[in-house]
C-alpha cells in the first residue's frame, strides 16, 4: 500500500493543481494537502493603472468563467466612484452572468466531471437497441434512436481501433469504481459530443451584448452595447429575437438532456455520500433586482452556514474587516507584519516568496508552505464556496424558486437533504442550478424587452467618468458569483489611479492550504475518509475535487503587460 498518492495537475482544462493524499488503513484518505503551483501576479500588474481599466485586466485572468472578473471588477471601481448603473445595464450584466452560469455548469458536468463516473470504453459494449429504450423511457429528447446510438458506437470503434482516444484519452478506464451499465455509458457519451457542440451556441448571447467570448466588453456605468430596435447598426428586434431563440433551446437542453442524466447516473451511484467536507458555506449572493448594492435584492441570498446547520443563515459583510481576511502562513508570500496574520483584502499584500523544495522531489513540505494560493477565512472559519454553497442557502430560506426543484431531485433518487452534504449531493447542486439560472436568462430577457417597449434604451451612464470628479481617495468593494463561487474584488483609488488591488477567487476558498491554526481548507476536508478502491488509480480523488469545478486559471499570471517577468518560479 502507497502511503502517499499525488496527483498533478489535477484539473482537466483549467490550471495547475496537486493534490498529496496520506492512506491509512483499509486504503480510507487519512488526511490531504491541495497546493496550487501557479502563482496569480494580476493584483501587481493592475498597480498604478486608471481603475476604468482594470476589468480588461482582470478579466483575462481566466478563459473559462470569461465574464464574471470583468463584472466583479466594474461593480468594486462604481462602488468606490459612487456610479449607479442604469436599469437596462444591470440587466444585461444579470443576462450575461446567467447566461456564463449555465453555460459552464453544462460545461463543467459532461466535459470536466461527467468522465469520473462515466467510462467511455465500456460504451463499445452496450446494445444501441437498449440504449435507446434507456434514453426514450427518460427524455423526450429526439436524439435517441437505435440508428443515433449505432452511429456513435461506431465512432467510437474507430478511436480504439486506431489506439488514440482523442478527448477520452488518459481514463482510468474499467476501473472497479465505474457502476454505469454500458448502455447508459454510451447515451452519456453521445451527450457529452452534443453539449460539446451546443455549450458554443449559448455564449453567442455574449457577442451580442459584449462583442465577442471570451472576455465580453464591459463599461464602468453601464455595458458598451447600443439598443435600438429600428436600426440595423444597434441590438435590434432580429438580434433579440435571435436572443430569445437560444435561450429557449438552452432550457430546452437542460430539462431533456442534463437533468435526466444528471438523476440516471446519480442513480447508480446514491450509495456515493463521500466528500461533505467543511460543512461550513459561504455566498456573495447575486443577480440584483434593483441597485447592486441593495443586498435584500439579490434572487441569490448573502450569507454563511455553519457546521451544516440549515436553521440559522448568518449575514455576511464583506466590506467588515473583521470577516473576509487571507492569511498566507502556508502559501508562498508574505506579509511585511508576519504571515500568520490574516488581512482584510483592502489591506492585503501581494509579496511573493518561493521556499519550496528544488525540482525534481517526490513530495511537498506540507509542514512549511506548500501553496500559491493564501489562505481565506470568513470569521476565522474555513468556507466552501460554489454552487453547493448558493443552492443551500436558498434551501434553508425556503425560497420557492430552488426547494421545489432541489425536492423533486432529491425524491427521484429517494434521498433526503442529508445527502447533499456530499461529493454527488455537490454535483447535483450544480445541475438544480443550471436550471435555475437558465430560468434567470429568461427572466432577465424579459425585463430588458419590457424597458426596450417603452423606449429605454439607455445601457450606460458615464457621467462620472471625468476624474476631476473622483474623491481623492477611495475604496470599493464588487462582488459576484462565480460558476465556481464567491468572488470579491477589491479597490483603493487614489488620484485618480489604482493604489491597490486585491481578488479572492473561489478556488482560494476551496483549494487554499492549512492556516496557522491547523485548520484545513474544503478541499482538504472534503478528501478525508474516501476510501480508495486502486490507489494506483485514483479515481475517488478525481471525483470529489472535481466535484468543485477547480479553476487554478486565476493562478498563472507571472509577467507585466510589457512582457517582463515579475518573477521566477521553477513548477515540477
Amino acid at each position: 500500500m502507497a502511503e502517499k498518492i499525488v496527483v498533478d495537475p489535477i484539473p482537466r482544462i483549467e490550471g495547475h493543481l496537486r493534490i498529496e493524499a496520506k492512506l491509512g488503513e483499509n486504503n480510507v484518505i487519512e488526511d490531504a494537502f491541495s497546493s496550487g503551483t501557479m502563482w496569480r501576479g494580476i493584483e501587481i500588474i493592475l498597480k498604478g493603472r486608471d481603475p476604468r481599466d482594470a476589468w480588461a485586466f482582470a478579466e483575462r485572468i481566466c478563459g473559462v468563467c470569461t465574464t464574471v472578473h470583468a463584472l466583479a471588477s466594474v461593480r468594486c471601481v462604481e462602488d468606490a466612484l459612487g456610479i449607479e448603473v442604469p436599469p437596462n445595464g444591470r440587466i444585461i450584466r444579470n443576462l450575461m452572468n446567467a447566461t456564463q452560469q449555465t453555460q459552464d455548469h453544462l460545461v463543467h458536468f459532461y466535459h470536466l466531471h461527467a468522465l469520473d463516473w462515466v467510462d467511455v470504453v465500456s460504451a463499445l459494449k452496450a446494445d444501441p437497441k437498449q440504449a435507446s429504450a434507456i434514453a426514450q423511457a427518460i427524455s423526450p429528447w429526439p436524439k435517441s434512436s437505435v440508428g443515433y446510438f449505432k452511429d456513435l458506437q461506431q465512432r467510437l470503434v474507430g478511436f480504439v481501433e486506431s489506439g488514440q482516444l482523442g478527448i477520452f484519452s488518459n481514463g482510468y478506464w474499467g476501473h472497479s469504481a465505474y457502476k454505469l451499465p454500458a448502455e447508459v455509458n454510451l447515451i452519456a457519451v453521445a451527450h457529452y459530443l452534443e453539449a460539446l457542440e451546443f455549450q458554443k451556441e449559448i455564449v453567442k448571447i455574449h457577442t451580442v451584448f459584449g462583442g465577442k467570448n471570451p472576455h465580453p466588453n464591459y463599461l464602468v456605468g453601464g455595458m458598451a452595447c447600443a439598443i435600438d430596435p429600428n436600426r440595423n447598426t444597434a441590438i435590434n428586434i432580429e438580434t433579440l429575437s435571435m436572443v430569445r431563440r437560444i435561450i429557449d433551446e438552452t432550457i430546452t437542453f437542460i430539462d431533456q438532456v442534463y437533468i435526466p442524466d444528471l438523476i440516471a447516473i446519480a442513480g447508480f451511484y446514491k450509495d456515493w455520500l463521500y466528500g461533505g467536507g467543511l460543512g461550513n458555506y459561504l455566498s456573495y449572493g447575486d443577480f440584483p433586482e434593483q441597485s447592486v448594492h441593495d443586498a435584500s435584492s439579490l434572487l441569490w441570498p448573502r450569507g454563511a452556514i455553519l457546521d451544516k446547520d440549515l436553521s440559522t443563515v448568518h449575514d455576511v459583510d464583506p466590506r467588515d474587516m473583521n470577516q473576509v481576511t487571507e492569511e498566507v502562513s502556508h502559501s508562498w508570500y508574505t506579509y511585511a507584519n508576519g504571515d500568520e496574520k490574516g488581512l482584510h483584502p483592502w489591506e492585503g499584500e501581494t509579496s511573493p516568496k518561493y521556499t519550496g523544495p528544488k525540482p525534481p522531489f517526490e513530495h511537498l513540505d506540507t509542514e512549511k508552505k506548500y501553496s500559491w494560493l493564501k489562505t481565506p477565512r470568513w470569521k476565522d472559519n474555513p468556507m466552501e464556496v460554489g454552487p453547493l454553497a448558493r443552492v443551500l442557502l436558498q434551501y434553508a430560506k425556503n425560497d420557492p424558486m430552488i426547494t421545489e426543484t432541489v425536492n423533486a431531485v432529491l425524491g427521484k433518487l429517494e434521498v433526503g437533504p442529508e445527502a447533499l452534504f456530499s461529493t454527488l449531493g455537490r454535483t447535483a447542486a450544480r445541475g438544480i442550478e443550471c436550471k435555475q439560472t437558465a430560468g434567470f436568462m429568461r427572466h432577465f430577457y424579459d425585463q430588458l424587452i419590457e424597458n426596450v417597449k417603452t423606449g429605454d434604451y439607455r445601457t450606460a451612464d458615464t457621467r462620472l467618468w471625468d476624474p476631476s470628479r473622483w474623491p481623492k481617495d477611495a475604496k470599493g468593494f464588487g462582488y459576484t458569483e462565480a460558476p465556481r463561487g464567491a468572488l470579491g474584488h477589491w479597490i483603493h483609488i487614489r488620484d485618480g489611479k489604482i493604489e491597490d488591488y486585491q481578488i479572492v477567487v473561489p478556488s482560494t476558498w476551496n483549494a487554499s492550504p492549512r492556516d496557522s491554526k491547523g485548520e484545513v481548507g474544503a478541499y482538504e476536508s472534503a478528501l478525508r475518509g474516501t476510501p480508495m478502491a486502486d490507489p494506483e488509480k485514483p479515481l475517488e480523488i478525481l471525483r470529489t475535487v472535481h466535484s468543485f469545478d477547480p479553476c487554478l486559471a486565476c493562478a498563472s499570471h507571472v509577467l507585466d503587460m510589457n512582457g517582463e517577468e515579475i518573477t521566477r518560479v521553477t513548477i515540477v
